[in-house]
């Protein structure tokens, strides 16, 4: 039986790697235009941006307005999710490697049971047209009902 759930796979990073890259860029045109006096340039933005989310922290000021604030939540937010992200899909990696003989394994169980199933159907067959009866066109016949006495009757 196959488990199901969530599983992280290692193709997800490449598209998480470059959705941070266009975040970290735009968000250091928008924190040297919404912070001037503590971002003064573009340049300085990026290095603003880039030390948000590596989760490293504020690298000079912490920024003055509400716009800046809520810019850099969401830095810090999108690196804690891209450092998970990286430290899943590596783990993912190495989880499959080790997993991959058992679940080889547990297929080729599950293939000889089923094969196994099919030649006991097959015999069954075999013997229910064994002691079948030769003439077939009278109905089979009913069974008496079992003795109900035990059952209460309302």
């Amino acid at each position: 039986m196959r488990r199901r759930g969530f599983r992280v796979r290692l193709t997800w990073l490449l598209p998480a790697l470059l959705s941070t890259v266009v975040i970290v860029l735009v968000a250091a045109g928008a924190s040297a235009a919404i912070e001037t006096s503590t971002v003064p340039t573009y340049w300085r933005g990026l290095w603003w941006s880039i030390s948000l989310i590596t989760t490293v922290g504020f690298i000079g000021e912490p920024p003055e307005t509400t716009a800046g604030a809520v810019l850099s939540v969401v830095l810090m937010v999108v690196g804690f999710l891209l450092l998970a992200m990286v430290s899943a899909s590596l783990a993912a990696m190495f989880v499959r490697e080790e997993e991959q003989p058992r679940d080889d394994r547990e297929e080729a169980t599950d293939k000889a049971l089923l094969a196994a199933l099919a030649g006991l159907e097959r015999r069954l067959a075999a013997i229910e047209t064994r002691l079948m009866p030769a003439d077939t066109t009278d109905p089979p016949r009913s069974q008496p009902a079992p003795d109900q006495s035990w059952t209460s009757h309302a």
